[in-house]
């Protein structure tokens, strides 16, 4: 089965808007800059590192390239059977999936990146990697350190991040070489994130989920705080809010997605970091990363290298690479034809249904498997309205 992974901040770079200017996924850049009330396509494009550092443009920028990737894979019909994000990668995650509308993803992201920025003024603080140490003893490390710093990352064997005021993080660093680090590099960050130097924050972010209002999912999302596969608006309202003070397991969401029969991760996004911690936690993983428009033609090749195994190996994985989605050609409500069912052939051109006083029109020509959008679900530009398997 197959998983798509979303990168968090620090994964953002100079121009890494720039292979997508000219591609149709560009368009989300546009909306997303008319939520967020900012220049997004000026920062994917022209902003120079330390405009991108900034925890606010950082954020922004890395969920809109993510979901531009994201974009772009629909487009070829590639779909998981579960998705996960590290750190701002969970809310480009349930964006993906649907929990989170992609006006509601900008706005949320905004209004975290803030509220963080604003912590980490009010809380100075840092982060650093440690590496070549067990998890057990990072922890003890930060507890001999007798000061206030904590794990804020187990990210994978043998690479924990800690995170804490200055002069914690220095002293557990110093105790962490003790018991046998092999090295402790700081992070260029501006606070001490997923520690409770961040819970000034949680009020504005509380207020914001609760406006964004997490759906329910048919794609389950492995969450940071408990490494566990989440499809419920009602529990994302808690997780979401948990995150931004406790650490993120991400070592133990992948291996969680493991023992749920994944065997393929596909980073979406700017960078590769994830793919590279999927390899070291999970031996048998098969990865890729998709950051540019050249590395689409890899994707197809890499999902069908993938689904060449056994039928009775792959069941249940939700998309193909021989299936195809139909997405929204507007926003508004969506209303089904009801003469249109399961299982029925599609020509193209077929009506599915109306988004407001729009008809959605299949693109391809196939059978179609069943509507992802509910009837009277209020959806967004470009959401997946149903699923099709080509002939």
């Amino acid at each position: 089965m197959l998983a798509f992974t979303f990168p968090g901040q620090g994964s953002q770079r100079p121009g890494m808007g720039r292979p997508w200017a000219d591609h149709e996924s560009w368009e989300l850049v546009e909306e997303a800059s008319q939520y967020a009330e900012r220049d997004v396509a000026r920062l994917l494009l022209d902003a120079d590192a330390d405009e991108l550092r900034d925890t606010r443009n950082a954020q922004l920028t890395t969920f809109v390239s993510s979901l531009m990737v994201l974009d772009a894979a629909e487009r070829l019909g590639i779909e998981p059977s579960f998705c996960a994000g590290h750190s701002l990668g969970e809310y480009t995650a349930l964006t993906a999936t649907g929990a989170l509308s992609f006006e509601d993803g900008v706005r949320l992201v905004s209004e975290r990146s803030d509220a963080m920025h604003q912590a980490g003024l009010d809380n100075p603080g840092t982060m650093a990697a440690v590496l070549g140490l067990d998890d057990d003893l990072v922890e003890v490390a930060c507890r001999r350190a007798d000061s206030d710093v904590w794990v804020a990352n187990f990210n994978a064997p043998g690479q924990v991040v800690i995170a804490g005021s200055p002069d914690g993080v220095a002293a557990a660093g110093v105790v962490a070489k003790e018991l046998g680090a092999k090295k402790v590099m700081p992070l260029q960050v501006s606070g001490a994130f997923h520690t409770p130097f961040m819970a000034p924050a949680r009020d504005r972010l509380r207020k914001a989920i609760a406006e964004a209002s997490p759906r329910d999912t048919e794609v389950p999302v492995v969450s940071n705080v408990d490494a566990l596969a989440h499809d419920t608006g009602q529990a994302w309202s808690s997780l979401l809010s948990a995150q931004l003070s406790s650490p993120v397991r991400w070592k133990h969401c992948l291996l969680t997605l493991a023992e749920l029969g994944v065997t393929g991760f596909a980073e979406l996004g700017p960078g590769g970091v994830l793919t590279g911690m999927a390899k070291r936690t999970v031996e048998t993983a098969r990865t890729i990363s998709v950051s540019t428009p050249e590395d689409l033609d890899k994707l197809i090749e890499w999902v069908n290298a993938g689904s060449s195994r056994s039928a009775t190996q792959f069941e249940g994985e939700h998309l193909f690479a021989s299936e195809r989605l139909v997405v929204s050609p507007a926003a508004g409500v969506f209303t089904p034809l009801s003469e249109i069912t399961d299982g029925m052939s599609i020509t193209v051109g077929t009506v599915l249904g109306h988004v407001g006083d729009a008809e959605v029109r299949s693109p391809f020509a196939g059978v179609l498997q069943s509507y992802i959008a509910l009837h009277g679900e209020r959806i967004t530009l470009r959401q997946p309205i149903a699923w099709l398997r080509t002939v």
